[in-house]
């Protein structure tokens, strides 16, 4: 079975030239067949204030009220998708942009209304793996944006760590698939302060002590419960690293 790389990427290095321009280096030196997923919440965030438009956050995620909807498809499909892609197409790799909503590759439902109203948060069904595969066999490269749909006219804002898992899973039937998580961090860490102290190796049992102890918290926990979600749909590897390092093995490796 042929091998493929899965990268998601941090909003933050996708949105600072200098960093953005080492991890487009980094990605059009993977060989072998590869797809890349981007945040671009900060930018979201930035544009939004200045348009006179609030953001709310709960633990992290972004209440998506028709306002932020607009928002965050104009930075995530646009500003920051398309300086991706162009970047790339300078480095000689193919790239073509998407949300869920092209080609019909991610297909989601809205949050329903529990304790929060997410407003347009779109959980996902389904990924079509098969889509994204005949692209790929083709020398394209998608470059996903975090943005789904409903089937129904509507856009939804969808989380960009799940976004990469579920269009793990989705490829996993026709392809030996690496899922690396990398964002400003070599790893997870003990210690956020010292950068020797990634935990090399997270397991179950291992999570579960590192939530206890509190060494796992905020962000961290939706990235490790995509991981292992992707590693139960049929994942051969889940990684979470530097952007300097998405080209080798280092960092935290997640199993089952």
């Amino acid at each position: 079975m042929d091998k493929i790389t899965v990268i998601k990427v941090g909003g933050k290095i996708v949105e600072e030239k200098e960093s953005l321009d080492n991890l487009l280096d980094r990605f059009a030196a993977i060989e072998g067949y590869k797809i890349l997923i981007h945040g671009g919440g900060r930018s979201a965030t930035r544009i939004a204030e200045k348009l006179g438009i609030e953001s709310r956050m709960i633990d992290g995620r972004r209440v998506t009220d028709e306002a932020t909807l607009q928002v965050v498809t104009m930075v995530y499909g646009g500003l920051v998708n398309k300086n991706i892609v162009a970047g790339l197409q300078a480095r000689g790799v193919n790239a073509l942009g998407l949300t869920g909503a092209d080609a019909n590759v991610l297909q989601a439902h809205k949050r329903p209304v529990k304790e929060v109203d997410w407003g347009f948060v779109g959980d996902i069904d389904k990924a079509d793996g098969a889509m994204l595969e005949r692209l790929i066999k083709q020398g394209i490269i998608p470059i996903m944006a975090p943005l789904t749909h409903d089937g129904k006219g509507n856009l939804l804002n969808t989380n960009a760590d799940t976004i990469a898992a579920e269009t793990a899973k989705g490829l996993a039937t026709y392809f030996d698939v690496t899922l690396t998580y990398c964002f400003e961090h070599p790893g997870v860490m003990r210690n956020p302060e010292d950068s020797t102290s990634v935990i090399k190796l997270i397991d179950s049992n291992i999570y579960k002590e590192l939530l206890a102890d509190g060494t796992i918290s905020g962000g961290m926990i939706p990235k490790i419960d995509n991981a292992f979600n992707a590693l139960k749909g049929g994942v051969s590897k889940v990684i979470i690293t530097k952007a300097d390092a998405i080209e080798s093995e280092q960092g935290t490796h997640i199993i089952l």
